[in-house]
């Protein structure tokens, strides 16, 4: 069994910060469970270009509120608390912050820890694993 605290995670390496938003790792590659979960919070005004070529994600909204759109189809939709959008199509998208949102992601593949969004808004495979898996 894997057990994990948000207030301890953020005071380690799992947590890593980024141009209008930070995400703490709590489930990662090497926890072996096939997928990765974080907490993420997106900066108040962030507006981020995304486009994850090389994963799936699935994001719900915990609090604060923005908008998801879809560059395929062009529709905005709103997010408040309660909302999920999932990424099941490697969805180039823009993801806007009206106030600061705090988001939980899962990720397929799962992240090795240290990801960052690279030049087209994605994240690479091969990336760096975090240092502290406690």
């Amino acid at each position: 069994m894997i057990v994990r605290k948000l207030q301890e995670a953020e005071q380690t390496d799992r947590r890593v910060v980024s141009e209008g938003w930070e995400s703490t790792r709590l489930l990662l590659k090497n926890d072996n469970m096939g997928f990765s979960f974080h907490i993420t919070t997106i900066y108040e005004g962030a507006n981020l270009n995304l486009h994850y070529q090389n994963h799936l994600e699935s994001v719900y909204c915990i609090s604060g509120e923005g908008s998801v759109m879809a560059e395929a189809d062009g529709v905005v939709h709103e997010i408040t608390p309660g909302t999920i959008y999932i990424l099941d199509k490697n969805d180039k998208h823009v993801l806007k912050a009206k106030s600061e949102m705090k988001m939980a992601c899962v990720f397929n593949p799962p992240l090795n820890g240290k990801e960052v969004h690279n030049a087209e808004g994605a994240y690479e495979l091969q990336a760096e694993e975090v240092m502290d898996v406690k």
